[in-house]
């Protein structure tokens, strides 16, 4: 007994679990839902519903051909399911159940459900269509049927960069005929009713079948018989539309177009195919590039940063000393201009290539490319070693300048204090040579001589205390030699001066006392002779004795001396009250830079542990975090002005000659350290989040693999023989440091979805029509210019047996894309 329930049963064509597309924003049962819920009222209209049988029965006849059958009435020649199931089964490649042969109407249901069945479980839900409806003859049911298998064997599978179905046959079209003047595809209608449109498919695909630049935008008939006549003759695909009734309908039947298009899609599924293959090669060859032009941007920013850092270490290493503080100054002045201008940006260069270097490493891997190994000499390690001695070298030099600074300035004192005991000495010689060589002692008295000789004995005394001074300005002489004062020569020649005058001085001193003496002992006898005379003339005598005395007295109290002291008193408090001023200026100067030092150090120090937990404990999508990160760098750039105000101050320490700092901790050294170190770790931790973004676009992992994997990362522990299996592989170094990238890395690398150069290998083979090497004329008619410039400037000429002037070995070159390990 029939089961008419479920021989009348309503198909219905729309979403289903089973057989969903890729890409395009949905399956093909979503496409479905919207495009193909049959509207019956148009198909009413008489010039669609034209189009579509006479499209729909040559595309049905293009299938049954090959069964060695056909159709001439698309109502009546599908009623008993015969048909339908054989068409279904060319399409398919597939089995139908067996058909009922009996010419009764059940029979025919039974065959019609069996079709629609095998058409459901092909993932597609028909919309109110019923086997009764197929073997009655209704038309516009029967076209609904058709349509959806169109759709379903035809134009769903369709896939074109990540859209499938309508939107993919659609880009297609639009990318084929993109080139074509007055060609502007937007759908499959109107954009097709001047004919230029099927010309140019056509002309793409095989442009010596059509002269396109003859064709008029005017002519439409003209232009759609020209399509229609060249892809009937010469691409096997049966014309499936009139010329007339496109033109004359106002807007031609989409899915009669669409039907006649993807037939053209399909007819050029070898061309597609190579077009695939050119699309896989192109997609590798930019990559390439892209890693061959950040492989040579490494290799020059190194190269740059290599050579400033040789030709800057000698000038840090040059210790000639200077004659005069002003040009130590004039050196430490230029260290600073170093420090400001010139290192700064060489800075920012050796973190930008720690983080191209970086990214490179993580592009080359998410590509299947072997790492990239710069050139002798230039690896990162040499740019920190070269960098480290470049450091080591500017904190000897700064070092060594303050201490020739101090050096300078204590000869400068000490030849000041020198010039000045000197030209005190100096000044009390100046006459004394010539007193001491005067000989009044041989017209002198008895009482002159005695006045004389108390005169010389204070001399005497005022020349040993002279002593102590001539000591301490030869003493100063003998230090500023050791200290290789520059003008020592004159220091030494006027200390020599003083020295011999110091000696004669002496001599002349002994000379005058003896002199002195013995005239006093001449006098004496004389005036022993004269005693009674004196005696007589005592009074006279004693009044002259006294007179002389006191005019004597006058001679030898020393009064220019007290009144020079008296004059030098002032002078030394005046420069007692400006050597106050000089340290009242230089403590608050000290005072100045430690209440800014005191902030900024520990502003650095809270910085760099706030992005240690920042790096540890992000939380939210990468992009989140990305953001957070750079909007956390922007506040850091921004403190900047506070540390050019420290510099400022530091500047106006070192010009002040302050060595020495009781307020503060810091040292200028130390707060630039910290600063480069600051913006150096959080443009690394920046690039580490781009670089995992790299990583899960090109693994596609999901927000919460990435936490797992973060987790997973904050306990990575020790595990023995397990432990060092994954350490073998996250550290392959040894360097005892593990990123979290490495760790992506590893974790996700079995899920990796890369190109490889096996694939390569086909699609080149592709484009060569499966000859084991290519030529450059297919690789320049194939590829766009500059790629298939850069595959035949590095293919090497083909060496096989089957070569041919000009071959090319596209396999060697693949597997040098890849490296050894694909060899």
């Amino acid at each position: 007994m029939v089961d008419y329930h479920a021989a009348n049963q309503s198909y219905q064509y729309g979403p289903s679990s089973a057989g969903n597309g890729a890409g395009g924003g949905g399956s093909m049962g979503d496409y479905m839902a919207q495009e193909d819920d049959w509207d019956r009222d148009l198909l009413l209209d008489p010039a669609w519903e034209k189009q579509q049988r006479k499209t729909f029965t040559a595309w049905c006849n293009s299938h049954l051909r090959k069964a060695g059958t056909q159709i001439e009435n698309i109502d009546e020649d599908f009623r008993d399911g015969l048909k339908l199931m054989l068409l279904l089964e060319v399409i398919s490649g597939e089995r139908l159940p067996k058909p009922e042969r009996g010419k009764m109407r059940v029979h025919k249901i039974n065959n019609v459900n069996k079709a629609l069945d095998f058409i459901a479980s092909k993932g597609v839900k028909l919309v109110s269509i019923g086997a009764e409806e197929i073997v009655d003859g209704n038309a516009k049911m029967t076209l609904g049927m058709i349509w959806t298998i169109i759709l379903r064997f035809a134009i769903q599978d369709i896939s074109v960069e990540e859209t499938s179905a309508k939107e993919g046959l659609l880009l297609w079209c639009q990318r084929k005929t993109a080139p074509y003047k007055n060609v502007n595809v937007q759908n499959f209608h109107i954009s097709w009713k001047d004919g230029l449109a099927f010309n140019a498919l056509i002309h793409r695909h095989r442009p010596e079948l059509i002269e396109y630049d003859k064709l008029r935008k005017d002519d439409p008939v003209t232009n759609l018989n020209n399509a229609f006549e060249v892809a009937e003759k010469y691409l096997d695909i049966p014309k499936m539309l009139d010329a007339e009734d496109i033109v004359n309908t106002a807007r031609p039947d989409e899915k009669a177009i669409m039907t006649y298009v993807s037939s053209f899609y399909h007819a050029f599924s070898g061309a597609q195919k190579a077009e695939t293959a050119a699309n896989r090669i192109c997609k590798v060859l930019a990559v390439n590039q892209e890693n061959e032009h950040l492989m040579e941007d490494y290799e020059r920013l190194a190269s740059d940063l290599l050579e400033w850092i040789r030709r800057t270490i000698p000038w840090l290493e040059d210790r000639v000393p200077q004659k005069t503080i002003q040009e130590m100054q004039q050196k430490l002045e230029d260290f600073r201009d170093y420090r400001r201008v010139h290192k700064p940006p060489k800075v920012q260069e050796k973190c930008q290539l720690e983080i191209n270097f970086n990214t490179l490493q993580t592009k080359l891997r998410l590509s299947n490319r072997p790492a990239f190994m710069p050139s002798e000499g230039k690896m990162v390690s040499d740019i920190n070693n070269g960098w480290q001695h470049l450091e080591q070298a500017e904190k000897g030099y700064e070092e060594w300048l303050l201490n020739e600074i101090r050096r300078l300035e204590r000869l400068d004192h000490l030849a000041e204090k020198f010039r000045q005991k000197a030209s005190i000495h100096e000044a009390w010689t100046d006459g004394k040579e010539a007193m001491l060589k005067h000989r009044d002692y041989e017209t002198a008295t008895l009482s002159d001589i005695k006045a004389l000789i108390r005169k010389h004995e204070a001399f005497e005394s005022d020349l040993a205390a002279h002593q102590d001074r001539v000591e301490q300005i030869a003493a100063i002489a003998q230090e500023l030699n050791e200290l290789d004062y520059y003008d020592s020569h004159n220091v030494n020649t006027r200390c020599q001066k003083i020295c011999d005058q110091w000696d004669a001085l002496g001599s002349l001193t002994h000379s005058r006392r003896e002199a002195l003496e013995k005239t006093e002992k001449q006098l004496e006898t004389i005036d022993q002779l004269h005693l009674e005379y004196a005696k007589r003339a005592a009074p006279f005598n004693n009044w002259m004795e006294s007179a002389m005395e006191d005019l004597q007295d006058m001679f030898i109290v020393h009064t220019i001396e007290e009144i020079e002291v008296r004059q030098l008193v002032p002078k030394r408090d005046h420069a007692l009250l400006e050597e106050q001023s000089k340290q009242q200026s230089n403590e608050h100067l000290r005072r100045q830079f430690s209440s800014q030092a005191n902030v900024v150090g520990p502003w650095i120090q809270n910085k760099m542990e706030e992005i240690g937990r920042i790096s540890i404990e992000m939380n939210g999508t990468l992009e989140d975090q990305l953001s957070h990160l750079k909007q956390y760098e922007r506040s850091i750039v921004d403190y900047k002005p506070n540390l050019d105000l420290l510099e400022q101050q530091h500047q106006l320490i070192q010009e002040a000659l302050i060595f020495d700092n009781k307020h503060t901790n810091y040292t200028m050294e130390h707060i630039r350290v910290g600063w480069e170190q600051l913006l150096t770790t959080i443009a690394r931790t920046i690039n580490e989040v781009e670089n995992q973004i790299l990583t899960r676009d090109a693994k596609g992992i999901s927000q919460e693999q990435m936490q797992e994997f973060r987790a997973s990362f904050n306990h990575f522990d020790k595990g023995d023989a397990e432990f060092n299996r994954i350490m073998s592989v996250v550290d392959p170094n040894h360097s005892g440091l593990v990123t979290f990238q490495a760790f992506i890395d590893f974790m996700s690398r079995e899920t990796t979805d890369t190109d490889t150069a096996d694939q390569v290998i086909a699609s080149f083979k592709v484009l060569a029509g499966d000859k084991n090497f290519i030529t450059a004329e297919e690789l320049r008619r194939e590829l766009p210019p500059d790629q298939a410039e850069y595959c035949i400037a590095r293919m090497a000429p083909y060496q096989g047996p089957d070569a041919v002037p000009g071959a090319l070995d596209y396999k060697s070159f693949s597997t040098a894309l890849y490296g050894e390990s694909d060899l």
